[in-house]
């Protein structure tokens, strides 16, 4: 009797997930030779690779935002090298993620989601200036992601250093001895983290106490030990990261809440004397509450996809997404088929990219339309200036026409939704699902944090 899992000879089966497809190999090797093109380039023509090229397009535009007047706006240019670069990392960091079976499972999602907060936290006390002149540029776009991505880099290794051998085994013993060393070795991690990147800063601002900023390292260690405790079974990469993260997300909340009892000067020569809480409501509420009824309308099928064995959307090992979709009614019944649907609507993924784009939106909005901002990225800029000019016909006088960026991302997210929802990919292919998630919520989920910090803190 033929199995589900077989198909007919008729398809090739799948690619082993350590091969590399000829796309993947071109798009390598086009990394490679282009990384070696730029270095021979600084070294044989200097003058005309950084001094006349990249150093005005990429580097300058960073220094300037990272000085006292901030907030230097994209150009054409360096937003198209941005993106390129973004997704050619994303076609080439999920060829090596696949081959290195690096896990790209929800708990990887929680993990990435938490360090994708963690950008705008940080931003947000650069836009308060906060950080020393000779290190602010470390939190500056794209450069952020860069030293971030460094240091979850590290944290990953760390943790599977310390503990990695250990994954799948079971015994209290075991546990509290994985639990021990990642502790031990996180807090280390936590406290160089605080040491390099805050401890600098409170020399700086003298006029300003920081007791609460103390605290919340305090609190930063506690809740790296509670989430060591609730992630039990996790394997230790992705325990590591999420633990990590998470509490460096209460170091630096703790130093917003530091800005709000005690403002320190800024650059600009002024003081935060407007603390303003009620946007958060808007911006972080509303895209909440989607989520959660996303979330309850999905869960139920979730649950029941996960007890077969399977993961939402990605088809049975060996088969293809062709022999998937020739033959429909052979896999009509399947778990995948019929319970992803609504099972996507629970998962992280959807979820960390429906309330990122939704946040996005609402902050642009609100920052815009009533507190006076400005909008940096030229894409984005050209769709607030059409809604002005529609409010111009309609004559309405009330803002500056965020109001379409909103509506904009809005049926963004509805076009996410759909997509994700029917989409179904290869078992090779979740890690290139994974990154793309990853990609969305970089130019989301983080503006949009960071906008709704900057209107509460006024800054």
């Amino acid at each position: 009797m033929e199995t589900e899992e077989q198909g007919p000879k008729a398809f090739a089966p799948a690619l082993p997930d350590d091969k590399f497809t000829p796309v993947e190999k071109i798009i390598i090797w086009t990394a490679l030779i282009g990384v070696l093109f730029v270095l021979a380039g600084f070294v044989l023509a200097y003058e005309t690779v950084w001094t006349a090229t990249l150093k005005p397009i990429i580097w300058d535009p960073v220094v300037k935002d990272a000085g006292a007047a901030g907030d230097a706006g994209y150009t054409p240019q360096n937003t198209a090298i941005y993106t390129l670069s973004m997704l050619g990392c994303v076609v080439l960091l999920q060829a090596l993620f696949r081959k290195w079976k690096l896990p790209s499972d929800e708990r990887m999602t929680w993990a990435l989601i938490a360090w994708v907060c963690l950008a705008p936290v940080l931003r947000v006390l650069e836009d308060a200036d906060f950080f020393s002149s000779s290190t602010d540029v470390l939190f500056i776009s794209p450069l952020i992601h860069l030293h971030l991505a460094a240091w979850l880099i590290g944290i990953a290794l760390l943790s599977h250093a310390l503990v990695g051998r250990w994954d799948g085994r079971e015994g209290d013993s075991i546990e509290e001895r994985r639990r021990t060393l990642l502790f031990g070795g996180l807090f280390a991690a936590l406290y160089a983290h605080w040491y390099w990147l805050y401890q600098p800063a409170y020399e700086i601002h003298t006029e300003s106490s920081f007791g609460i900023a103390l605290v919340s390292l305090v609190l930063a260690a506690a809740l790296l030990w509670m989430s060591l405790v609730a992630t039990r079974a996790w394997p230790a990469l992705t325990r590591g990261m999420l633990a990590f993260a998470c509490a460096t997300l209460v170091l630096g909340v703790g130093h917003w809440l530091q800005f709000i009892a005690t403002p320190w000067a800024q650059e600009s020569a002024r003081v935060s004397t407007e603390i303003i809480l009620w946007p958060a409501l808007v911006v972080l509420g509303l895209p909440g509450l989607i989520c959660w009824i996303m979330y309850v309308a999905g869960r139920e099928d979730a649950q029941q996809l996960k007890l077969t064995g399977y993961k939402a959307g990605v088809l049975p090992e060996g088969i293809t997404l062709k022999q998937w979709e020739d033959e429909p009614d052979r896999w009509a019944s399947h778990p995948v088929e019929f319970l992803s649907n609504k099972a996507l609507l629970a998962h992280p993924m959807v979820l960390g990219m429906v309330f990122g784009q939704l946040a996005d939106g609402f902050a642009t909005m609100l920052g815009i339309d009533m507190f006076g901002y400005g909008e940096k990225h030229p894409v984005s800029n050209a769709v607030i200036e059409y809604g002005g000019d529609i409010n111009d016909m309609l004559g309405i006088d009330w803002g500056e026409g965020a109001w379409l960026f909103a509506l904009v991302k809005a049926i963004l997210v509805g076009l996410i939704v759909w997509l994700f929802v029917q989409m179904r990919v290869e078992h090779r292919q979740q890690h290139f699902r994974l990154l793309i998630v990853l990609a969305v919520l970089i130019v989301g989920l983080a503006p949009g944090l960071r906008d709704i910090g900057r209107l509460m803190l006024g800054v």
